[in-house]
């Protein structure tokens, strides 16, 4: 088989990690009998520096005619003066816009060998845990009316969210629909005592629920939701929530599996085109260093083989091979915490991985 990969790069450190998950992706197409045909496009910084532009069509249209799209990282202290509709992160924006992207799921559970590097209590850790966010891509807060004016105290600025029924319901399914391959259990995650658009969502998600009667399901309110990760993570097995909500907390998730490199996402639609990406940024203070941990990468190239091209035996062997890495004690400097010896380069991890394929 041949598949038609759409490659963005991105700024920092964006082209070192992207070109190991496109390492792996060329031994496990060897390995399995595929052709993966990468093709580069530009987005975000390097694009404004080129183009002028975040997001040039040339981009939406290669996107848009592959069957996938692997992503880095956008952004960088060079464009933060830009201003918002120019920014770097227009294009990730536009990217989810244009190709439907809706869902975004972003799994984080520790690995044992890696416990040392987490931050929360030994015996927090040891109970483990095993989470999937389930967010909301292309609706709220992120999408809505905003601007300046003047009010009662000068000037000031506003954005507005705003919530469909249709847009809670379709990503309710998709909790409830993932939650049915894992442990069955979800918990929505709102501001219900205090937001129009979180007591729309509670009531949409509760109706939602009447049709997985073998699901459980719960609400919490966000402020409680962000203490419970980090108290008791093993309570969560798939949490669905907001843009907002779901921007912020799942970086908390990331955050206590002892290092946001390690994490991957998959952003959805209804169609199989998916945008694939690691959650953390484009790290520019170790870009061109070859420093960067490209794990969380390797393992967005993963999800992408499992949710877009129906290759679960190749996802499994690269998860199996990351895992495998891990616990033979390698490591790239952000994850030393615990181990000895000297970190790898993200060149040198990504052979190791691609050893254990």
């Amino acid at each position: 088989m041949v598949y038609n990969i759409a490659l963005v790069k991105g700024d920092g450190i964006g082209p070192e990690i992207v070109s190991s998950a496109v390492k792996v992706l060329e031994k496990v197409g060897a390995k399995y009998g595929h052709e993966f045909k990468c093709t580069d496009y530009l987005a975000g910084g390097c694009a404004i520096d080129a183009t002028g532009m975040p997001l040039p069509e040339e981009t939406v249209e290669g996107c848009r005619n592959s069957d996938s799209v692997l992503l880095g990282a956008v952004g960088g202290p060079k464009w933060d003066t830009l201003p918002g509709n120019i920014r770097p992160e227009k294009a990730l924006l536009g990217l989810r816009s244009a190709l439907g992207l809706f869902t975004n799921l972003r799994p984080a559970k520790i690995y044992p060998a890696l416990s040392g590097a987490c931050t929360l209590r030994p015996d927090i850790v040891a109970k483990g845990f095993d989470l999937v966010m389930v967010r909301e891509l292309t609706g709220g807060i992120y999408f809505g009316e905003r601007g300046r004016r003047v009010g009662k105290y000068g000037d000031e600025a506003y954005d507005t969210e705003a919530y469909s029924v249709m847009e809670v319901e379709r990503i309710a399914r998709v909790a409830f629909e993932t939650a049915r391959k894992r442990r069955k259990n979800v918990v929505s995650i709102d501001k219900a005592n205090v937001l129009e658009t979180s007591r729309l969502w509670r009531e949409t998600v509760h109706r939602v629920a009447e049709e997985y009667p073998d699901v459980e399901c719960s609400d919490m309110l966000v402020d409680n939701a962000a203490m419970q990760l980090v108290r008791d993570p093993s309570r969560f097995d798939v949490v669905v929530t907001s843009n907002m909500f779901g921007d912020i907390l799942s970086d908390e998730a990331s955050q206590i599996t002892g290092s946001i490199g390690l994490l991957a996402s998959a952003s959805l639609g209804s169609g199989k085109c998916g945008l694939y990406e690691p959650i953390h940024g484009s790290a520019p203070d170790i870009a061109g260093q070859n420093k960067a941990n490209p794990i969380a990468t390797i393992l967005s190239a993963a999800m992408m083989l499992r949710y877009s091209l129906d290759l679960t035996a190749e996802a499994d062997c690269i998860e199996n091979a990351v895992n495998a890495a891990i616990e033979a004690g390698f490591r790239t400097a952000d994850i030393m915490a615990g181990s000895e010896g000297t970190p790898l380069t993200c060149t040198e991890m990504t052979e190791k991985i691609i050893e254990r394929l």
